[in-house]
């Protein structure tokens, strides 16, 4: 085994992503509901009114019935398919909810948002050609179309369609300057692009926005990291602690970047924190079986690497650290073991290390 092969350990780092998804949905429920003015005898609109006062606080339930009684009253009445359709959405029957909404779509209805509740629906669905083209609706008739762009972009990031995300981040921020989480998101689909200035940017600018977004500091330390900057990126991440001190990605990503910066029984430190607070943090496990191969405790790496494979059978980077470590302990057979295990896992940089294996 040549010995440039024996430094080769990975880490694995968790990165942050997206804001929450649903951000902005109750606000949005709430500024969409319509109440209408009535006469005692019109009973059709009393059924009306206390079904959107019982969606107002929550009563999902209540709020249906009320709705149906409405629909008994008006056939076909285009605002109280559009709220019952809202809180279907809310109590997850989704086929009914759609169902509702899709009776909203007349241009004649003139109601607001219907084009992007139905693409938040198909989001929650999991069907995101249908979500696509609902947020697409939305942005030609201008509704909500800050946040169609956002949701859309999330969608476009998850296909790994970066160049899309991005652009659809940036016409949300064009619309919604203050937009904190189109900012932040956009900073991660730049780290995608590999554009790290650009994610850096944009993280800070979430940060001044916002400067309470925990999982910010976290991005903005990851993309520090890929700068070559460790000092900068483990401040970020001591930020994210600071601010919430039972943040275990955070405390995982610091000890990466100090083992970066080759403080290893610093990062050490920051696997135990972060295995406190979860303690079948596999993630951790590996990195803190990278740290200890790194002071030469190669019975530690391995015991380590072995409990990052118990809580993730398909590790493949805890296989490849691991056989890296045995390798160091003259245990030649339980090293090829798993640099080939690794290899069926899809790491592929553990094929380099099987060449020698028998």
């Amino acid at each position: 085994m040549t010995k440039q092969f024996l430094t080769i350990l990975l880490l694995s780092v968790v990165l942050s992503k997206f804001a929450n998804a649903q951000e902005d949905n109750t606000q949005q429920a709430n500024d969409s509901v319509i109440t209408i003015n009535l006469m005692p005898s019109q009973e059709g609109e009393i059924a009306y009114n206390s079904g959107i006062e019982k969606l107002k606080i929550g009563d999902y339930t209540t709020a249906i019935s009320f709705f149906d009684e409405a629909l008994k009253h008006k056939p076909g009445w285009a605002l109280a398919h559009f709220n019952r359709g809202l809180a279907y959405k809310e109590t997850q029957k989704y086929t009914e909810a759609i169902d509702d909404l899709k009776k909203c779509t007349n241009p004649e209805d003139s109601i607001k948002d219907v084009y992007y509740y139905l693409g938040q629906i198909y989001v929650l669905q999991k069907n995101d050609q249908e979500a696509i083209d609902n947020y697409s609706k939305s942005i030609q008739l201008n509704e909500s179309a800050a946040q169609a762009y956002y949701y859309r972009a999330n969608i476009y990031f998850n296909q790994s369609k970066y160049k899309e995300a991005n652009d659809d981040f940036t016409q949300a921020i064009k619309l919604k300057p203050d937009y904190t989480y189109a900012y932040n998101d956009r900073g991660s689909t730049k780290r995608q692009m590999e554009d790290y200035d650009g994610a850096i940017a944009d993280y800070k600018k979430a940060i001044e926005l916002d400067s309470k977004l925990v999982l910010v500091y976290n991005n903005l330390g990851s993309a520090l990291r890929k700068k070559g900057d460790f000092k900068g990126a483990i401040e970020a991440y001591t930020k994210a602690i600071t601010s919430q001190p039972d943040n275990f990605l955070a405390y995982n990503n610091r000890g990466s970047a100090k083992i970066d910066s080759e403080d290893f029984n610093g990062a050490i430190e920051d696997f135990n924190a972060a295995l406190k607070i979860k303690n079948d943090y596999a993630f951790a496990y590996n990195n803190r079986a990278v740290a200890k191969y790194k002071l030469k405790d190669y019975a530690g790496s391995v015991d380590d690497a072995t409990k990052a494979i118990k809580f993730d059978a398909n590790y493949g980077l805890a296989f490849m650290n691991r056989g890296i470590a045995k390798e160091m302990l003259r245990d030649p057979k339980g090293a090829c073991f798993d640099w080939k295990k690794a290899k069926e896992l899809g790491i592929e940089t553990a094929g380099k290390y099987i060449g020698d294996c028998k």
